[in-house]
Formats: structure tokens, C-alpha cells, sequence
């Protein structure tokens, strides 16, 4: 509650703070002034009185950082990430970016207490203290590296949307495809959902986005809910491991999609009968069948998925495990019959790499989600106090969010297993987002400077300020993300 001091000097603790997140928007007050002016212009022409900045550190710096920095990373590719680079190589990752985000933020405060802070934000402080030319310069980049993550969260929403929760609603039909063609008509789903929901956004905030900002807290409350309840599955886990079964072949991961037990042949009363597993690796149902070579001289096992927190599970993932694209995602720590040079067959059956990783690869997908730090400093115009709350609330949200990563980065490695640690997309386990099964309880101003002068003409809107045209050119930019439709290639955009 050290954050809401300042609320409490005026009014009861309880009431202030019951208040306060009553009114808690995602907006700066200048967006909502242009709402407001829009609405009220055929009401009246009377000048209205100019209100005084009321915005505190928990409200006005604090709560609106944590909603940026938090993203989809955490809940998609965490995981992923965990399992390619391991727990001490991720673990430095996220140690690094956290410290670069934090480093920042230090050097923003210089600027915040060294004098009075404007309204304009990151790029007015920037400008005015170390001259337009530069604050253009970096603010241009800023505005980019912004367009291009609605591009980034677009493109993690549609994935989760046709991966996790509803595949039969894709356009292009994944089912039968295998291979490249599988992944061609996943990328044109990403592009044709990924449109649709960006028309459909940018043309709330042509309209206005007063309304679908009243619901800013509830969304924030989403995401701390969810975090709470990964945290809260780490724990149970200790106690009771979900069921989360992982078919090996050998030492390969299986895709778990056509067949619906992990055994070659079971017993029945009738006398032993072949399984759907067996019909994929043989060319009939019978028991002399002809099958694959690999499949006949390897035995199959199901593992536990999620072993929990108190397995052991962390010693064999403190190592990275870098794949070229095509790979195997394979159990080092289980034996496997194959010759050298026998080719890889039935390769659709097995979880595969998708992409090749290395470790600046995941440098450049990870930092985005330590980004989103300025959304206090742009609010430095709504803030009672600004020299005051941008350096608090700013470092507070940097340490606040720091501390679930590193703690994610730890907890992950010690309680999933690493095979379904690098199945990115869920393959080897029914398609079910790993991070889902985990969590408890489990359902599962640029312009008007002239810095530059082909931008001039995007500083003109609407008569109350509204931006109109730089919101078309942010559409065009965030479009051009999401037409490159992977997730995995929008996020090192973020990081250059």
C-alpha cells in the first residue's frame, strides 16, 4: 500500500481505493478529454473549466505499467522458451532484458525529478532534455516498436483462438494437412483473423473508445487472476500432479492426435488386439503386419506431462536444447534403437521443431515482455505528482513483473517435463496449452514538432484533437505485422 500513500493523506484508505479502481482507465486523460469534447459539442460552447490532474502512483503509474508490461508471451511461449534455452539460459535472458527495462527506467526518472514533467509523456521528456531532433528520432522508433506489438498481441490472440480453444473455426482447414502445407494454412488464418480483429479495433478507436474502456480494470484483473492461478498450480502440484499424459516412442514424442492410447496392442478377452497407434506405423491391423522399422524395435511409454514441483524434474532442465528446424523432440534421458543411417520415417507422427532456435532467437522473441514500461510516463499530464510517481510507480512495476518472470523461468523447469517443455504448440499432448493445464483451478505527438516533415500531415484530426490520420498510418503498420502472421517473426521486430 506504500504506493497509495498519497491517497490516503486526502481521504479513508478503503474508500479511496474502492474509488480509484472504480475509475481506473487504460486511457490517458487527454484521450478521454477528446471522448468527452466529442460528445458534449453540440451540448454546449462554453469553455469548461480545465480539472486538475487527480492521478496517483498506483493508479496513474503503477497499474497501467503492470497492464502493459504483462503479455502473451508469458502465457504462449514462456513455456517454449523454458525448454529450448533451459533454466539457467532463460533465466539469464530474462535477468538481462529485466535489467536493460530497469536501466531505463532509472534514466527516465533522472529526467522526471529533474524538473517539472509536461504533458506528453516519454517523448516530451526526452525532447525537451535532449532536444526535438533526438526525441524525434527515438520516439519515431518508439511509436514503430508500439504498432508493431498490437501486431504481436493480435496475432497471440488468433493463435490461441484456432490452436487451443476453437481449431474447427479456421478458414483455411488444418485437418489432413501435414508438413508445410499445414503450417502455409495456419499463417493465412493468422492473416485473415488477424485483419479482421485489427479493422474491427481500429474502428472502435475511430468511434471512440470510452465505453470498451470502462472494462480496462477487468481486464487487468484477468491477468493477475490468471498469474495467480499458475502460481497456485505450481503449488498444488506438490500435492496432487494434473493428469497429463505424454506418449514416447523410443525417446521421440508422439503427436497425440490419431490414436487414443499409448500402447502398440492391448489384452482383451478376445485375445490381443491392435491399437490406433499400431495402424499408423503398419500397413494392416493384424499382428504380422509389415511396420516401420523404428516403431519395431522401440517400446512405447507414457510419461507424466506435469511430474509436479517436488519430482526432480529441474535438474534435467537447467541446459538448453537447441533444434534446427525439422528436428525431433526427443527424451535424451531414454534409450532408443535406431541405426545410423536409417532414414527418418512416418515423420508426421513425431513432434517436430518448427523453427531453428539459438539464443539470440529467443533473446528477440522474449523482450517484449518486459516492454510497455512508459505507460506511466505518458501519463505524466493526468499525474498529481509527476517527478514523484514516474519513478516510484515505474521501478515498482519493473521489480512487480521482473519477479514473476524469474520465478516463472524457475518454477516451469521444475515442474513440467522438458518434451512438453519444447512442443511449442501443445502435439504431443492432445493440443492443450501447457500454461492452461499448469494453472489452478484448471477448465484449462511527433508530428506536430515537424521533426519530420513527410509525417506533418498526420498531425491534423478532428477538430477535438483526435489523431485520425496517424491512427489510419498505425492501422497500415500494425497490418504489416500481421500479415507476416508468426507470432515467433513479429516479436524480434520489437527487440531491434
Amino acid at each position: 500500500m506504500a504506493l497509495f500513500e498519497e491517497e490516503m493523506d486526502t481521504s479513508p484508505m478503503v474508500s479511496s481505493l474502492l474509488s480509484s479502481l472504480a475509475n481506473y482507465s487504460n486511457l490517458p486523460q487527454g484521450s478521454k478529454e477528446h471522448e468527452e469534447a466529442e460528445n458534449n459539442e453540440a451540448e454546449s460552447s462554453r469553455k469548461k473549466p480545465v480539472k486538475a490532474p487527480q492521478l496517483g502512483t498506483l493508479m496513474g503509474v503503477y497499474l497501467p505499467c503492470i497492464q502493459n508490461i504483462f503479455g502473451v508471451i508469458l502465457f504462449l511461449r514462456m513455456t517454449w522458451l523454458v525448454g529450448i534455452g533451459g533454466v539457467i539460459g532463460t533465466f539469464i535472458i530474462v535477468f538481462m532484458c529485466c535489467t536493460t527495462t530497469m536501466l531505463t527506467a532509472i534514466s527516465m526518472s533522472a529526467i522526471a525529478t529533474n524538473g517539472v514533467v509536461p504533458a506528453g509523456g516519454s517523448y516530451y521528456m526526452i525532447s525537451r532534455s535532449l532536444g526535438p531532433e533526438f526525441g524525434g528520432a527515438v520516439g519515431i522508433c518508439f511509436y514503430l516498436g508500439t504498432t508493431f506489438a498490437g501486431a504481436m498481441y493480435i496475432l497471440g490472440a488468433i493463435e490461441l483462438l484456432l490452436i487451443y480453444i476453437v481449431p474447427k473455426a479456421a478458414i483455411f482447414p488444418l485437418e489432413g494437412l501435414e508438413g508445410p502445407e499445414a503450417e502455409a494454412a495456419l499463417l493465412n488464418n493468422m492473416r485473415v483473423y488477424g485483419t479482421i480483429l485489427l479493422v474491427s479495433m481500429a474502428t472502435v478507436v475511430f468511434v471512440g473508445v470510452k465505453y470498451v474502456n470502462k472494462l480496462a480494470l477487468v481486464f487487468l484483473a484477468c491477468v493477475i487472476l490468471s498469474i495467480l492461478a499458475v502460481y497456485a498450480g505450481v503449488i498444488n502440484t506438490a500435492v496432487e500432479p494434473p493428469n497429463f499424459p505424454v506418449c514416447i516412442l523410443g525417446n521421440r514424442t508422439l503427436v497425440w492426435k490419431s490414436f487414443d492410447i499409448c500402447a502398440k496392442t492391448i489384452e482383451t478377452a478376445n485375445g490381443t488386439v491392435t491399437t490406433q497407434l499400431w495402424h499408423m506405423f503398419c500397413d494392416s491391423p493384424f499382428l504380422n503386419a509389415t511396420c516401420d522399422k523404428y516403431f519395431e524395435a522401440n517400446n512405447v511409454t507414457q510419461i507424466q506431462g506435469i511430474p509436479g514441483i517436488t519430482s526432480g524434474i529441474l535438474t534435467d532442465n537447467l541446459f538448453g536444447n537447441y533444434y534446427q528446424k525439422g528436428d525431433l523432440i526427443a527424451r535424451s534421458n531414454m534409450e532408443s534403437v535406431e541405426g545410423e543411417d536409417d532414414p527418418l520415417t512416418n515423420s508426421n507422427s513425431y513432434v517436430l521443431a518448427d523453427i531453428t532456435s539459438f539464443f539470440t532467437l529467443l533473446v528477440g522473441i522474449y523482450f517484449p515482455s518486459v516492454t510497455g514500461i512508459m505507460a506511466g510516463s505518458n501519463r505524466s499530464g493526468d499525474l498529481r505528482d509527476a517527478q514523484k510517481s514516474i519513478p516510484i510507480g515505474t521501478i515498482a512495476a519493473i521489480t512487480t513483473t521482473s519477479t514473476v518472470y524469474m520465478t516463472s523461468v524457475v518454477l516451469f523447469g521444475a515442474c513440467i517435463d522438458g518434451v512438453v517443455l519444447r512442443d511449442k504448440f501443445g502435439e504431443g499432448v492432445h493440443g492443450n496449452l501447457v500454461i492452461g493445464t499448469l494453472a489452478w483451478p484448471s477448465p484449462w505527438a511527433i508530428a506536430k514538432d515537424g521533426i519530420v516533415p513527410a509525417l506533418r500531415i498526420f498531425g491534423h484530426g478532428k477538430a477535438n484533437g483526435e489523431p485520425t490520420w496517424s491512427l489510419l498510418l498505425t492501422a497500415c503498420i500494425c497490418e504489416s505485422g500481421i500479415l507476416i502472421a508468426s507470432l515467433d517473426s513479429v516479436a524480434p521486430i520489437l527487440s531491434m
